[in-house]
């Protein structure tokens, strides 16, 4: 049943669940600014999360990187924006001076950027995509405690140019464990156990992260946010085994649990869309995803046709009314607002790409008005109680 999914506490994060998007194109393009806080505001989205670039040996930003801060803040303005700074897999830094210049770089931003108190250290650390290497030569994992010390650098250096900054940390839903493959990834589960042995084996008496920023993606758009999982795979239906995940791993240290004080933040969701008949010309390649879904499809579903989750508009309502009754669960981004044209990429944005919006968007601002209302039923969510 879906209510055990959603964790025995009665209180809900609801009455102050962040509603965002995770988008980039609004840091290159200068006229694009009020078209996409309009939508914004019609939607309900109060927050934007975009990534910035960090190269090795840079300790403050300049450049392209100056203009894409700045157009950023000039979209966001009025919402909450939060940036999450990473770079390649093979820069990830391994060494105390790449990490001292990395956490120099994102204090320069905050500096840059005085409204801005949430940020992403790096993106997905357990994925082999965006860092590398991922095991050591004995098999245990390498990323996690070379994250750990990341993480307690940063931590310091940006709580002491602002006490109140929110740290956040960063995991991807899935991952091989094996160090053998050609791609080699960790789990979760098995990356945030790490993780915390390798903050108690430093003997810190302070935090690390101040909220755990995790991507949720489903296995396929097809497969309902509410789905558990086996194994160290953790989708939005596990929930459950994240909280208990932290409060074992770094339960009784100076490091927050839920429940004492720690939020999860879910990063990035998505829910990828076929190209509607006509719109082909805005889009470019070929669809890479067999699952990808139609907008929506009719309304007044029932309970068995909320079970097959076929539509984008059914997926994303269901995905934000979750995340809404799960008690430590502060934030829900859906990547992304508008869709890449590249179909090799994503198509799990409110708009096409061409700007304009998908029949699921007035789904998507209708969850989220209930979600301000307070009028969400966990205890029969989705008819499924």
């Amino acid at each position: 049943m879906l209510v055990a999914a959603l964790a025995a506490p009665a209180a809900h994060a609801g009455d102050g669940l962040v509603v965002g998007v995770s988008e980039d194109m609004m840091k290159w393009s200068p006229t694009r600014p009020a078209v996409v806080r309009g939508h914004m505001a019609r939607l309900g989205i109060g927050a934007v999360r975009v990534t910035l670039r960090w190269s090795p040996g840079e300790t403050s930003p300049r450049g392209s990187t100056m203009v894409a801060l700045r157009r950023a803040q000039d979209t966001a303005r009025g919402r909450r924006l939060v940036l999450a700074v990473y770079s390649k897999a093979r820069k990830a830094p391994q060494i105390a001076r790449r990490r001292q210049e990395y956490c120099s770089y994102v204090a320069s931003l905050l500096a840059l950027a005085p409204r801005v108190n949430d940020v992403v250290i790096w993106n997905e650390p357990n994925s082999n995509r965006f860092w590398q290497p991922q095991f050591a030569s004995d098999g245990s994992s390498a990323s996690a405690p070379a994250y750990e010390l990341l993480l307690a650098e940063c931590w310091d250096v940006l709580h002491a140019v602002r006490p109140g900054v929110n740290v956040i940390a960063a995991s991807a839903p899935r991952g091989n464990d094996d160090p053998a493959a050609d791609h080699p990834s960790q789990s979760p589960v098995a990356f945030y156990t790490a993780l915390a042995a390798a903050y108690r084996a430093s003997g810190r008496d302070r935090p690390i992260f101040d909220t755990v920023g995790h991507n949720p993606y489903p296995n396929t758009s097809a497969e309902p946010p509410w789905v558990r999982h086996q194994g160290g795979t953790i989708g939005e239906g596990d929930y459950g085994k994240l909280v208990s995940l932290l409060r074992t791993g770094f339960g009784g240290t100076a490091q927050p649990v839920p429940g004492t004080g720690l939020t999860i933040w879910y990063m990035e969701d998505g829910f990828q869309t076929r190209v509607a008949p006509g719109l082909s010309r805005d889009y470019a390649g070929r669809e890479s995803d067999q699952w990808a879904l139609d907008p929506i499809t009719h309304e007044g579903r029932t309970a068995a046709a909320r079970r097959r989750a076929d539509d984008q508009a059914t997926q994303l309502a269901d995905a934000l009314r979750l995340a809404y009754c799960q008690p430590y669960v502060g934030a829900f981004f859906n990547f992304l607002l508008a869709d890449e044209r590249g179909l090799g990429g994503w198509q799990s944005g409110l708009l096409w790409a061409n700007w304009q919006p998908k029949p699921s968007y007035r789904a998507f601002a209708h969850a989220v008005a209930d979600i301000r209302r307070g009028w969400v039923d966990c205890a029969g969510f989705g008819g499924l109680g």
